[in-house]
């Protein structure tokens, strides 16, 4: 016999009876800047995968060739925080596309260095006023002052980020 609605609930319950600490995901930072960094991506990239024909990982490639073009991959790691396979694919990619070129190093042949072609740059020309328009919506209801001190919050968690990174005692 099934077991009421109540009683199933309470057994879902009773792990957390004997947890000493559980999450606050409506408080806890990491999680609410996971949430809302997923939901944006997803957004961002069923769009420009629709219009424009790349993913975001790929358009985040492509907005950071236009700020340094003839990079190398390990910079792009570096910066945009990717792993070097999905670096790795998003400009084979590119690549593909026409939206990319790449060479070898100038200055150590073995390495590679990207910049995005004239066909690259027209399409991250496009898909930028896409992105900033999404990021004026979500901002939309931010105040000025707050918006800075968001920005320099969100700066300031980043540059903390080797030290989050460092070996932790793990709890028995």
């Amino acid at each position: 016999m099934a077991k009421p609605k109540a009683a199933q609930a309470a057994d879902l319950q009773a792990p957390l009876a004997n947890s000493q600490v559980v999450l606050d995901l409506e408080r806890y930072v990491p999680a609410l800047l996971v949430f809302l960094a997923n939901k944006i991506t997803n957004g961002s990239s069923n769009l420009y995968r629709k219009h424009f024909g790349v993913g975001v990982i790929e358009w985040r490639c492509m907005a950071l060739l236009a700020l340094e073009p003839w990079i190398s991959p390990s910079r792009i790691c570096q910066v945009i925080g990717l792993d070097k396979a999905a670096v790795s694919r998003s400009v084979r990619s590119l690549k593909d596309k026409g939206l990319v070129e790449v060479r070898s190093s100038t200055q150590r042949s073995r390495f590679l260095e990207i910049a995005l072609t004239p066909e690259g740059c027209r399409l991250q020309d496009r898909i930028i006023r896409v992105a900033l328009e999404r990021e004026r919506r979500l901002l939309a209801d931010i105040a000025p002052e707050e918006l800075e001190l968001l920005v320099g919050i969100l700066n300031r968690m980043l540059r903390r980020m080797p030290i989050v990174d460092r070996p932790i005692d793990i709890p028995e």
